[in-house]
């Protein structure tokens, strides 16, 4: 008699369930999220056991590790370890930097080693300085006036740009190609002005290339606070004379094998149609990479968490990809996109978190114009939850390699204003996540999943 009433009891819930109307799915998602997420306790043990989690580093393997271990407490239909083959820099003994106005009189200032330079003299390199706005510039100037020079990349990120993401945009080019352009006129060395809109003492690293320059005409690149910049700005037309010692000790290594972390629930009806959700597991070694991407990480992953807790059951499969390598390689992102197509797997859908753990505003979408205007058909569902930004443009870097005719791919918007605060520096850490905006940005992301997986993607044409 137990067992009729406990498969009667399963049916009338399991009925019910099937009942229910969009408003009433997306509401018992936002309240799991907000009652029974496990994301803020997963970001602290990334952030705060593990820390920095470099691309090839020990704690980046210690983060595949965890995530791993969660995904498969959670009751997945399968976990699994994909092999990817990433590059392994170390940043060494920290850096020191100063500016010599006169002789004898110096001024010490934070700079941060740029992810892949090479390291400077085992002394140190000290010239004099030129101060540049942009990579056009060095043409300008020419070999005479930037041969045995440090060139200074001195153009700041657009303070009104509302959308901090274009501003990064608009000068990122002279922190990844300003070594490599600057080499060609026999400069010795580079320092970039950090990519923040604040005023702080915090350099900012971030990747660089050298692109197909030998390696013995290499030359060291760093990174230097904001307010450090202007001072050495000020100071330099003051004094043109001035001269620019650092010492840098960073280190490029063989590649070694690394792993993006998977999950997935199968699908109940068309199982061979594949929806990813996922963020980057590495992160820059400064802070802990709580923003950047251990927030995006952890809201992926409570997707799956909080489609098994509301009760739903998804018809197609909806999988968790935590890439390996996103800062310094896109690696991860490449791999799988590469094994995918290789097993002639159809995806459908992919939503990328990797814009912070700020409050969430709404979505990016990289689509046709027929799925656009059925995401716009959804946004009063959404509006409740304040989420009201339902745009076109960019979805994110490692769900890209994925994109065909027939995808919609997808990026989770929060508040951009205080990011780049924290990108990439030593104050990206645990305490500037707000739980509650995390878990927020979680039920976002597992709302619009919900809603692609129940009406699907509009075929092209």
């Amino acid at each position: 008699m137990k067992k009729v009433i406990y498969f009667l009891s399963l049916f009338i819930i399991t009925a019910v369930s099937a009942q229910k109307t969009d408003e009433e799915q997306l509401k018992d998602i936002y309240d799991a999220a907000l009652t029974k997420s496990k994301a803020y306790d997963w970001l602290n043990y990334l952030s705060n056991q593990i820390g920095g989690r470099l691309s090839g580093s020990v704690q980046a393997q210690q983060a595949v590790d965890y995530t791993k271990l969660q995904l498969d407490e959670l009751g997945l239909d399968k976990v699994w370890l994909q092999p990817v083959m990433v590059p392994k820099w170390n940043r060494g003994l920290p850096e020191f930097a100063y500016f010599e106005s006169d002789p004898g009189v110096t001024t010490n200032v934070p700079i941060c080693a740029l992810g892949g330079s090479v390291a400077t003299p085992l002394g140190g390199l000290k010239a004099n300085v030129v101060e540049v706005k942009s990579l056009d510039d060095l043409a300008i100037l020419g070999k005479q006036r930037l041969e045995g020079r440090i060139v200074f990349f001195n153009r700041p990120m657009d303070p009104t740009n509302i959308s901090t993401f274009d501003a990064y945009s608009g000068c990122v080019d002279q922190r990844y190609a300003g070594a490599a352009e600057a080499a060609k006129y026999g400069a010795v060395g580079i320092i970039v002005r950090s990519m923040n809109l604040r005023l702080d003492d915090l350099p900012h690293t971030g990747t660089m290339s050298y692109g197909d320059l030998a390696i013995n005409k290499r030359i060291p690149a760093a990174a230097i606070s904001t307010n450090s910049a202007d001072l050495l700005s000020l100071s330099l037309r003051l004094n043109p004379d001035i001269s620019f010692y650092f010492k840098q000790n960073c280190e490029q290594f063989d590649d070694v094998q690394s792993y993006n972390v998977i999950g997935e629930i199968k699908g109940t009806t068309t199982p061979d149609e594949i929806m990813v959700v996922g963020g980057h597991l590495d992160s820059w070694d400064l802070g802990d990479g709580s923003h950047d991407d251990g927030a995006g990480c952890v809201q992926s992953m409570e997707v799956l968490h909080l489609l098994k807790e509301s009760g739903y059951k998804p018809k197609r499969t909806i999988r968790v990809v935590l890439f390996m390598n996103e800062e310094n390689g896109l690696r991860g992102g490449n791999k799988y996109a590469e094994v995918a197509k290789s097993k002639k797997e159809k995806h459908v859908f992919a939503l990328e978190s990797d814009s912070g753990g700020f409050t969430p505003r709404g979505f990016s979408f990289d689509c046709s114009e027929e799925n656009f205007i059925q995401v716009q058909s959804w946004k009063p569902l959404f509006e409740p939850y304040l989420i009201h930004m339902f745009v076109k443009g960019h979805s994110g870097a490692d769900i890209g390699p994925l994109k065909d005719d027939q995808m919609v791919l997808a990026g989770l918007r929060p508040d951009s204003q205080r990011y780049f605060d924290h990108h990439h520096a030593a104050n990206d850490t645990f305490e500037y996540v707000n739980k509650r905006e995390l878990e927020l940005g979680a039920a976002s992301m597992a709302s619009l999943i919900y809603l692609f997986d129940k009406y699907g993607v509009i075929a092209a044409k």
